[in-house]
């Protein structure tokens, strides 16, 4: 109980300065994010060994299939405990900020070794992107840790997929951290087992297993977060592109948003980021470049360590394609709802993009059986989505 008193108490401090930080936050990050980043990087790499691998080789962890169950047993529990039947919502990247119509158009004049799968040929497809913040609650905005998440089902795409529950989609999943909060699954379960608690602070600072330099990491991107439409995102994880090169991708805004929040160092309204888009897209156009980022060293951009950020000095991004989010009504409660149905999975993809490494590893199995929990819990059956939906407004 003392311990648990102690977290919320940090926690509420958080709180408080959420609240301010906004009016600090950005010329500290100027000054301070990429050389503090830079040094806490060199730290995490310290203790790591060179493996011998090739690019894009994987090695199975230990325990891996034993850490994968213990997430998914207590995500959900986690769940079952947190959320009715008929509003049981994800375990991961919970809240909807907006689920947006979209298109996806591959660029004629990425270089040849780019050109792989869906990026082989210029070619514009329809999408559905999801923006959404922390799980596994629903906070009010300014109460989240900081976090939005960006998630693009592409639809359309031919040819066989590595899961069969969709056959004509490919997702790319990222999040507004470069690097991943946990390393690997063991540390995940880890993290799980804490939340579960109540506790998730404590994850970092456990002196039986510390992830001090991985909070820290985190820290410099966790943010007061003002507008979803007009972060940067990672995918965190790599992924092939083709057989025998790895790839990290990122989702580059290229837009000027609103980004306004009210009535800060108070309580701004509860949804204040869904209002911001929502503000945005009536008035205009938004626009991201995703881009690409190959794998050149097999030690210094590891495939099985979420927690190490690919060093852009090795391989930069390259633009790739471009997302184009149309002026459009998107908070309608209809459309809200079709949120709830879609289910954003890596494996929904094509074998040239294959996930790489452990924590994709799982996923595959995570992602399936907790998104058929939730469906069954809310009586909602799986829709693979067209692009051709429409809600009234």
């Amino acid at each position: 109980m003392l311990l648990k008193r102690l977290h919320d108490a940090v926690v509420f401090l958080l709180h408080v300065e959420r609240r301010f930080e906004p009016f600090f936050r950005p010329a500290v990050d100027a000054v301070l994010r990429e050389p503090s980043a830079a040094l806490i990087q060199m730290l995490i790499n310290l203790p790591r060994r060179d493996e011998g691998l090739r690019l894009a080789e994987e090695t199975i962890q230990p325990n891996e299939e034993a850490s994968l169950q213990a997430i998914i047993d207590t995500l959900g529990e986690y769940m079952q405990e947190h959320w009715p039947p008929g509003n049981f919502q994800r375990g991961g990247n919970t809240k909807t900020h907006g689920v947006v119509r979209a298109t996806f158009t591959v660029r004629d004049d990425l270089p040849a070794q780019y050109r792989h799968g869906l990026f082989s040929e210029p070619k514009t497809y329809p999408a559905w992107v999801r923006f959404s913040g922390p799980g596994p609650d629903w906070p009010r905005d300014i109460d989240d840790v900081g976090f939005v998440s960006c998630a693009i089902k592409v639809m359309g795409v031919p040819g066989p997929k590595l899961m069969e529950d969709e056959k004509f989609t490919q997702d790319f999943l990222s999040i507004c951290t470069p690097t991943f909060v946990t390393p690997d699954t063991r540390a995940n379960a880890a993290l799980q087992a804490w939340i579960l608690k109540g506790t998730p602070l404590f994850y970092f600072v456990d002196p039986r297993d510390s992830h001090v330099l991985d909070g820290f990491m985190q820290s410099w991107w966790n943010k007061t977060q003002s507008n979803p439409l007009g972060e940067r995102y990672w995918s965190c994880v790599p992924y092939l592109l083709g057989e025998g090169q790895a790839m990290m991708y990122s989702v580059y805004p290229l837009s000027k948003v609103y980004r306004h929040i009210p009535r800060l160092p108070l309580r701004p309204p509860d949804n204040y980021l869904r209002d911001n888009m929502a503000r945005t897209l009536a008035e205009q156009d938004v626009e991201f470049d995703f881009m690409l980022q190959l794998q050149t060293d097999a030690f210094r951009m590891p495939i099985e360590n979420a927690a190490v950020r690919w060093p852009e000095k090795l391989s930069p991004f390259v633009p790739a394609a471009r997302v184009h989010i149309p002026r459009q009504r998107f908070d309608s409660p209809e459309q809200l709802a079709f949120a709830n149905v879609l289910s954003y999975n890596p494996w929904h993809c094509l074998a040239e993009h294959r996930p790489l490494g452990n924590q994709s590893r799982a996923r595959h199995r995570m992602y399936w059986e907790l998104s058929k929990l939730r469906q069954r819990m809310n009586d909602t059956p799986h829709i693979e989505p067209t692009g051709d939906e429409v809600f009234p407004g």
